[in-house]
């Protein structure tokens, strides 16, 4: 009869294993959209990528759209280390600055990272719309905390202000990559333009109306 440390290690192995299968599938979900686009990035063509039969697929997710969400958290967790790390830096000191902290990791991210467009794009599931709102929701209001605490902003600034901005600058955003799939450059700055000015109209030294 097996002992109890017995049964832990074979439980251990079992989860290890487990594990490595879902980064495996993953892993090959990601490849496929990079490579081949979203419509290629079936769960029959991701177990083949990633070595695993298809019904083995299915046992750790239940459809493609599972593993479009958990690709689209991957990136979403990244990106939002990468913004947090360019808004803390000292060098912002501008609107224009915390602008560019906030888009610059952005883009560059989205370019590096084929697969993060195509899901954002052409992936069609409720899952990856709640995640898309969340993101874009945590990432304005970050950007609204940064705006006050380097006195860029006014401190009694309503957070819907720079929500409605970050929308706005957002909108402009999918332009680009629908534009051009690298992000066209020039609708990319006219989004930095259009968000900067209108917070310009927030900051401390703004004339208020009838001033």
């Amino acid at each position: 009869m097996p002992s109890t440390a017995q049964a832990r290690a074979r439980s251990a192995g079992v989860q290890r294993r487990g594990v490595e299968r879902v980064q495996a599938i993953l892993d090959a979900a990601e490849a496929l959209l990079d490579e081949q686009g979203y419509e290629a990035a079936t769960l029959k063509a991701i177990g083949e990528r990633a070595g695993i039969p298809t019904a083995s697929v299915y046992h750790y997710f239940a459809d493609r759209h599972q593993v479009d969400a958990e690709v689209l958290r991957r990136h979403l967790r990244e990106v939002d280390e990468r913004v947090a790390a360019s808004m803390s830096s000292p060098t912002v000191r501008t609107l224009r600055d915390a602008i560019d902290a906030a888009v610059d990791p952005l883009l560059a991210y989205f370019r590096e990272h084929p697969s993060l467009v195509q899901l954002w794009f052409k992936g069609r599931s409720s899952t990856l719309s709640e995640l898309d709102e969340a993101f874009d929701l945590s990432q304005a209001e970050q950007l609204w905390r940064l705006l006050i605490e380097r006195n860029l902003i006014r401190a009694d600034t309503p957070q819907f202000v720079v929500q409605l901005a970050y929308e706005a600058g957002d909108r402009l955003f999918d332009v680009a990559f629908w534009r051009s799939p690298k992000g066209d450059d020039a609708t990319i700055d006219e989004a930095r333009r259009l968000v900067t000015a209108y917070l310009e109209t927030y900051a401390p030294q703004a004339q208020h109306p009838g001033d």
